[in-house]
């Protein structure tokens, strides 16, 4: 089993498409991206023709929707290939989780899946 597969076999969050521009900024530079999909947990965007980082990198993502919402989340870049950077979500604020929380409930359409995520999270509801 390739590390893909290993990779795909063991995730535990639905990634759903996103078709939307995206920033991510380092300590001293930012780049302009597309974002090809995102989850409760992380998002994969194309790695930006000029950016130098290598997996491992702490780094900041800046989703842009409409309605002047932005959600901003505290990154590393847990996989780094020649198209993509497959980044792990480490910090989000209250605010960018609702607005993650309610993009990912409507494209799961599924309320009990979205339920298993949160409970995966650790911020399922208490019985």
């Amino acid at each position: 089993m390739n590390d893909t597969t290993a990779e795909s076999a063991n995730r535990r969050f639905h990634r759903i498409p996103f078709d939307g521009q995206a920033r991510i900024y380092s300590s001293t530079a930012m780049w302009d991206t597309e974002v090809i999909d995102l989850s409760l947990r992380g998002a994969l965007v194309r790695k930006p023709m000029d950016w130098p980082g290598k997996k491992g990198m702490n780094l900041r993502l800046e989703l842009r929707l409409p309605a002047m919402v932005i959600i901003s989340m505290g990154v590393l870049a847990a996989n780094v290939t020649e198209d993509a950077i497959g980044l792990k979500v480490e910090r989000l604020d209250f605010d960018s989780f609702a607005h993650l929380k309610r993009m990912v409930e409507l494209n799961l359409g599924d309320s009990e899946l979205l339920n298993r995520e949160l409970n995966a999270l650790g911020l399922g509801r208490a019985s």
